[in-house]
């Protein structure tokens, strides 16, 4: 798709994430600096990701997934927020033992336009703030 590119920057853009490709598939990565994480003392980045694949030139869907970290205060809000926009919650966890402060992974999906979906991940991620 020769605009896949633009259309990843926009997706991107949406999110607030830097954009880029792996695999084949556009993804946008959050840092969240803010959070000053540690693993066994040592800090460590933690970021959110979001991409879309397989997009279907017909219809303008593609698969649209989301693995997103979270403080243990943030994740009930944004779990209310990314279901009414109608987004798939498939797993709340924890990654790591020993972290300093405690983080959740969120995996979402949809089958959606990877704008509108970026717009509804948007408004999740804005209600954490509130």
């Amino acid at each position: 798709m020769p605009n896949n590119a633009s259309l990843c920057e926009q997706f991107s853009r949406i999110i607030g994430g830097e954009p880029g490709f792996a695999g084949g598939k556009c993804v946008a990565t959050i840092n969240r600096n803010l959070i000053r994480a540690t693993i066994l003392g040592k800090r460590f980045s933690v970021t959110s990701s979001f991409s879309f694949e397989s997009l279907n030139e017909r219809t303008g869907r593609a698969l649209c997934l989301g693995r997103a970290a979270f403080l243990q205060k943030e994740v009930n809000r944004f779990i209310t927020a990314i279901r009414k926009e109608g987004i798939k919650v498939t797993s709340v966890r924890n990654e790591w033992l020993f972290e300093r402060p405690r983080l959740i992974y969120i995996n979402i999906e949809a089958v959606d336009r990877p704008l509108a979906f970026a717009r509804k991940v948007r408004r999740a991620l804005d209600a954490i703030r509130k």
